[in-house]
C-alpha cells in the first residue's frame, strides 16, 4: 500500500463496523485500549500507562502489549473484508524490541497481503513519551475471513 493510502480515513460505514466490533471486545475494554485510527488495511491502538497494564519493573506487560497488536492487525485486515464477514486470528508471532515505556503505548496493523480467506498484516508497538516514538515490539499476523451465519 502507498502511503497515501496509509493516511486515508477508511469510509464511515466500514469506521463504523470496526468500532462497533472493537466495543464488543472485553479485554480491549478491560485494559483501557482505544482505537486511534482507522484506513484501508490500517489500524492503530493506543493503550495509557497505568499501573494495570504494567509489569513488576514499571514496563508495559508483554500480554498487554501482544494484544493491543493482535487486535490492531485483526481490524486492519477487517477493513479490508466484506460485510457480513468476521476475522479471526490464525497465528501471530511477536518480537518484543525493547522495554515498552512512555506514556502510552500504541500498537499498528498494516495489511502487507490481503486475501479471500487468509491475510497477512505487519505488527508494530511502539512506546511513545510526548513526541518521541520508540518501537518496542514487531510482528506478523494471519488472519481468516470468516462468513457470518445469519441469525
Amino acid at each position: 500500500m502507498d502511503h497515501q493510502s496509509q493516511q486515508a480515513e477508511a469510509s464511515p460505514e466500514v469506521q463504523e463496523r470496526i468500532r462497533t466490533s472493537f466495543g464488543l471486545q472485553g479485554p480491549m475494554g478491560h485494559l483501557g485500549a482505544h482505537i486511534t485510527h482507522i484506513a484501508p488495511g490500517r489500524v492503530h491502538i493506543a493503550l495509557p500507562n497505568r499501573p494495570e497494564v504494567t509489569q513488576q519493573h514499571g514496563y508495559f506487560h508483554a500480554g498487554a502489549t501482544s494484544a493491543i497488536a493482535d487486535s490492531a492487525g485483526g481490524y486492519a485486515a477487517f477493513t479490508l473484508f466484506p460485510e457480513n464477514t468476521s476475522v479471526l486470528t490464525v497465528e501471530y508471532k511477536i518480537n518484543l524490541l525493547a522495554p515498552a515505556v512512555g506514556d502510552h503505548i500504541e500498537a499498528v496493523g498494516k495489511v502487507l497481503k490481503p486475501g479471500r480467506t487468509l491475510t497477512v498484516c505487519q505488527l508494530e508497538v511502539f512506546g511513545v513519551e510526548g513526541d518521541r516514538r520508540t518501537l518496542v515490539a514487531a510482528g506478523q499476523q494471519t488472519l481468516m475471513c470468516v462468513k457470518r451465519s445469519e441469525g
